[in-house]
């Protein structure tokens, strides 16, 4: 897959926290999370490989996620009407972390979402690092508002990816499955699916926290086939909306991360929500 052309790296962060938040994470550590099918465009009724994919760049790798911490992987159609997708997952293949088969063409929008059992914990400095890069202002907030900026950092944490498919012909109809909230703790949800819109055009997506739009969130696009660093970062308004350069080829990441803080009696400070939405074309 080539680079779009017309979209320019807009590093939004400084380059000496970019090479901090590098040098900080391994990963074991990277949080990046999504759904990678072999083919975003689909034949009906031939199953495509999906792995799971978490990190970037150097520190890109399938998902050693356990079955058991999945807690949904489902479908949502052009009918409206929501497939479980769970028995179609086998961890640990060599090849494949499962597969897709649609019968009915159209847009198809796959959500799978962990549970959040799974922890993070960081010394000081490079949880200080972590939360500036991935803009989690609130935590940093917390931290100086406890004055705990000197004290290791711990999370607890959930990942959501979400994943839209064309299986058929050209994309088209109202493509609510895709512009609708679909209830998850931390979403993003495009204005218009990226398979109808004109090239070029912008992308606007909103991103919604806990049912209400969420303002100050920091969102990045990322290019799969080189996502050592994304190609556009953008903070979403009062709204929870951010608009993006539309791209026209290759396959595409979106991701946001949040953050609140948990009463003193939990075994970790903060609760986390990692979300992601991918696209491609063909």
């Amino acid at each position: 897959m080539k680079r779009n052309a017309g979209l320019t790296r807009e590093l939004a962060l400084p380059a000496l926290l970019l090479l901090l938040f590098a040098g900080s994470f391994s990963a074991v550590e990277a949080h990046d999370f999504w759904v990678q099918p072999d083919k975003y465009w689909m034949t009906a009724d031939v199953a495509v490989p999906i792995t799971l994919q978490d990190g970037h760049g150097s520190f890109r790798q399938r998902s050693p996620i356990r079955l058991r911490r999945i807690v949904r992987f489902t479908a949502l159609g052009p009918d409206g009407m929501s497939v479980d997708l769970r028995e179609n997952l086998h961890l640990g293949d060599p090849r494949e972390d499962g597969n897709l088969q649609f019968h009915a063409p159209g847009t198809y929008v796959l959500v799978l979402e962990t549970d959040d059992r799974a922890q993070s914990h960081l010394p000081a400095i490079r949880f200080n690092d972590y939360l500036t890069v991935e803009g989690l202002s609130g935590g940093l907030a917390e931290r100086e508002r406890t004055h705990r900026m000197d004290r290791d950092g711990s999370e607890s944490y959930s990942r959501i990816a979400k994943s839209i498919v064309q299986v058929g012909g050209a994309a088209g109809g109202a493509q609510t499955q895709v512009t609708q909230p679909m209830g998850l703790s931390l979403e993003i949800v495009p204005e218009v699916s990226p398979y109808t819109l004109p090239r070029p055009a912008d992308f606007p997506v909103r991103v919604i926290y806990e049912g209400q739009p969420l303002a100050g969130a920091l969102v990045k696009l990322t290019n799969l086939a080189d996502d050592d660093m994304p190609v556009a970062t953008r903070r979403t308004d009062a709204a929870g909306r951010a608009l993006f350069p539309m791209p026209h080829e290759g396959a595409w990441l979106l991701n946001v991360i949040w953050t609140k803080p948990l009463p003193d009696s939990n075994e970790a400070d903060f609760a986390t929500v990692f979300s992601s939405l991918s696209f491609g074309f063909r």
